[in-house]
Parts: C-alpha cells; sequence; structure tokens
C-alpha cells in the first residue's frame, strides 16, 4: 500500500537517482522501527542448501546493496537471505551514466553498471557494523581493468577479504557489464578459475576453522551443451551451487519498447521462462547433487513456484522489489508456506 502512493514520484526520478534515494528512505524507516509498514511479514519456511539453514527460501539477488550499506533495512522484509555484491577487490565507479533504464511495460530493467562498488575492505566494514545475523552471501568478481587472463587472482585476492563475515561466497562470471567475463564460464578459464577458488576456500577453511560454501552465478545466453559442460565442471571441483541466472544480453520481446535497445543486462518478467529453462536444464544434469538458486522474473507466487518445480532449492528476486514493491517479498513466502502446508 505505501509503495503503490510513492511509486510515481520515484519513477519520475532518474533510475538511479530514485533506487539510491529508494535504499536511503527505507534506512530512515528502519532507523524509526517503522520499515514493517513498508513490506510484510513472512512465516518461517525453513530450506536447507550448502549446509546451511534458510529461514525461507526467497533471498535478495545481488546488485541492490553493492556495498552492505543497507542490510538491516532489507532484512526485515522478510527475506530467509540476502547477497550483496559485486564486490571487487579495490574500488571502482562502474561505467559512465546513465547506466540503468525502466521498460515499465515490461516490468523490467537493463543495466549495465559495471560493477561499480566500494572496494571489498570497505563492504566487509559495511558488514561489520550491520547487525544482521541472517544468512549473507557476498557476490565477487573482477577488477574492470585486471586482464582476464588474471581474473582468478582478483577471485581469490575477494575471496580472502570477505571470508570471515560470509555465509556464502558467489563468483560472479556472468555479467555481461565486464569485458570478456563470460568467457570464464567454459573450457580451461572454468577450470582454472575453480582449481584457484577452491584450493584457496580449502585453505581458508583451514585457517578459519569454517567452510564457506562456494556458488557459481551462470547466465541465461548459454544453449544446452554449455550448460551441461560447466554442470559437469561444477561437480568436478565441488562447488557448493549454482546459481541460475544473471541478466540476459537478448532483447527478445522489449525491442520495441523505449530502451529496449539499450546495452548492458536484461532483467525482470521477460528472462523468466528463460532462466526456468536453464535452471531445468541444469537439474536434468545435476539430479539433485547440487542445490540450484532460481534467479530471474519472479514477481508473484506462481513465478517462485516455477523456479522451485524446474529444479530449484532457494530463490532470488530484485526487480520485482522496483515495480512490485517491498510487500512482494512477504507476499511470496506466505503463499509457498500456504503451499506447503496444503
Amino acid at each position: 500500500m505505501f509503495y503503490r502512493a510513492v511509486r510515481p514520484l520515484l519513477f519520475a526520478l532518474d533510475p538511479e537517482t530514485a533506487h539510491d534515494l529508494s535504499l536511503a528512505s527505507f534506512d530512515t524507516l528502519h532507523r524509526l522501527g517503522l520499515a514493517r509498514f513498508a513490506g510484510c511479514s513472512a512465516p518461517p519456511l525453513p530450506v536447507r542448501a550448502m549446509g546451511l539453514e534458510f529461514p525461507n527460501p526467497v533471498g535478495l539477488a545481488a546488485g541492490l546493496d553493492k556495498n552492505g550499506e543497507h542490510i538491516d533495512a532489507l532484512a526485515s522484509l522478510g527475506f530467509g537471505y540476502l547477497e550483496i555484491g559485486c564486490v571487487t577487490p579495490r574500488p571502482q565507479p562502474g561505467n559512465p551514466r546513465p547506466r540503468l533504464f525502466r521498460l515499465p511495460e515490461a516490468e523490467a530493467i537493463i543495466n549495465r553498471m559495471g560493477f561499480n562498488n566500494a572496494g571489498a575492505d570497505r563492504v566487509v566494514e559495511n558488514i561489520r557494523r550491520s547487525r544482521y545475523r541472517g544468512i549473507l552471501g557476498i557476490n565477487i568478481g573482477k577488477n574492470f581493468d585486471t586482464p582476464i587472463e588474471r581474473a582468478a587472482e582478483d577471485y581469490v585476492a575477494c575471496l580472502r577479504k570477505v571470508y570471515p563475515v560470509a555465509s556464502f561466497v558467489t563468483a560472479n562470471i556472468s555479467s555481461p557489464n565486464t569485458k570478456d567475463l563470460r568467457s570464464l564460464q567454459g573450457g580451461g578459464e572454468l577450470d582454472a578459475l575453480l582449481e584457484a577458488i577452491m584450493r584457496e576456500r580449502d585453505a581458508l577453511a583451514r585457517t578459519h576453522g569454517r567452510s564457506v560454501p562456494l556458488a557459481v552465478k551462470i547466465a541465461p545466453d548459454l544453449d544446452d551443451a554449455a550448460i551441461e559442460a560447466l554442470a559437469g565442471r561444477l561437480l568436478a571441483h565441488r562447488v557448493d551451487a549454482v546459481i541460475a541466472t544473471n541478466t540476459t544480453v537478448s532483447r527478445q520481446g522489449v525491442e520495441h519498447l523505449p530502451h529496449g535497445r539499450e546495452q548492458g543486462g536484461l532483467s525482470g518478467a521477460p528472462l523468466k521462462s528463460r532462466s526456468t529453462a536453464v535452471i531445468a536444464a541444469l537439474q536434468r544434469v545435476l539430479k539433485g547433487r547440487l542445490p540450484i538458486v532460481g534467479v530471474g522474473g519472479i514477481a508473484s507466487i506462481a513465478d517462485a513456484r516455477e523456479k522451485l518445480d524446474a529444479g530449484a532449492t532457494l530463490v532470488q528476486l530484485y526487480t520485482a522489489l522496483l515495480y512490485r514493491g517491498p510487500e512482494v517479498v512477504g507476499r511470496i513466502v506466505r503463499g509457498l508456506a500456504a503451499q506447503a502446508k496444503r
């Protein structure tokens, strides 16, 4: 109700300005103890995955809170877990503005943010200042100016920094907004990257006395043969989960809309069917041996159910918050809980 009243005002602003204002406003509501009026409560619906106990299967996708500056406020929306980032070893400004575009007719967003973030050290400081003690994933990537042949060095450096404060870590190898990043999804590049990351994870587990799960986030623009090959490599390297999917470079169904041909990754409703197809393709290969986190176009109970039925254990959303408001989280969790009781 609250969000429906303010949405026209936010949509009158530049999308990135509206994004920053929304998060700042919600932080204020949270500090005043009023955040519950902007969202909806979510009942317990526990799920076990990656060796972790999730209060419910609905999480926040990476990208909304890149620097972990709004963790406490976002946690009050009813999410079962949060994922922040993408975080790089060094701070970077990202791509020039404008770099975020709404497609309201399609309930979609195109972004070419370019991993803009304050760097791993600052993000870790922000996490330590938060009061949130739930499950927190940290999405990591490489700096834009690191050559692709040295990408593993950036992922390992980031992993070392965020490891002590993460519940799980996601290696983002699928953003379309960092040059050549998606080349890490196949062949020898993927093997070399996963070998380096998992070797470092195991060393850190010995040092810290706990093993932090490692997930890999993949693109929706892979064919079935590439998905099958990638799934096999994830199993071979003992990765703990796969997140499907990131944004798409396809413009099918939105090319005629204002901003529909902007460069960047497309998220929201147009991505829903493709991300579900990728989940189903993964499940045919993985057969439950690796948990799948379903992302892409989830804005309703039916959307979340579709991902779970296709093979996902957990789901995440982001774009739906923009179009449906923060109450969408509790609505989906309550709906899934009601289905579970039946």
